[in-house]
């Protein structure tokens, strides 16, 4: 984890730090299911200036990422598509989230996109699916911001304690973070649905 943190820092500080979030961020949401939390708070705690400006360039990368997914579905699922699915060994994950998706497409897309369910999962299926690109892309932009924008207010708020939480608490973190976006993103819903 130190050498990561490291490596990240010195990216972070580099001339080239916000294309390697950017790369990192696509690759996330493609084909490297990685928790990016490990990746993003060092670069946010090295680079408070820049803080907002992580956070759009990692959802910006991520979306990419998403489009590249939804066009893997969409276009060549019988091939890369059930590859990729194997690779990250979620082919009985997608068999369960299409069953339910053609009733739940965009709360699918939102909920995968929040919590520790990797988002390749989303892409993948909603291209399959031939879901709609522009609720696609809503609901990818919603919900990664939410969790980009979050991490990066978290990072604001409390600094460093964030990582040491995180490293400390690593799967009581990803469970404690997600239930409270979870939280904010239904509180959203319930006062827009109003």
């Amino acid at each position: 984890m130190a050498s990561l943190t490291d490596a990240t820092i010195r990216l972070a500080r580099s001339k080239r730090g916000l294309l390697g979030i950017f790369v990192a961020s696509f690759a996330e949401s493609t084909v490297v299911p990685v928790p990016f939390e490990t990746i993003m708070v060092p670069m946010l705690l090295a680079n408070r200036e820049k803080i907002w400006l992580i956070a759009t360039v990692t959802t910006l990368g991520c979306l990419l990422g998403a489009l590249a997914g939804y066009a893997v579905g969409y276009f060549a699922f019988e091939t890369v598509g059930r590859w990729l699915l194997e690779l990250l060994n979620a082919t009985e994950q997608f068999q369960s989230f299409q069953s339910e998706f053609d009733q739940h497409g965009f709360w699918i897309i939102f909920s995968v996109g929040i919590f520790p369910i990797p988002f390749q999962v989303a892409t993948v299926g909603s291209g399959l699916a031939a879901y709609p690109l522009v609720p696609f892309l809503v609901a990818a932009t919603l919900a990664r911001s939410l969790r980009y924008y979050g991490l990066a207010l978290l990072v604001m708020l409390f600094g460093e304690r964030v990582a040491t939480f995180i490293k400390r608490h690593q799967t009581k973190t990803k469970i404690a973070f997600w239930v409270l976006l979870a939280i904010a993103a239904a509180a959203t819903v319930v006062a827009y649905v109003r």
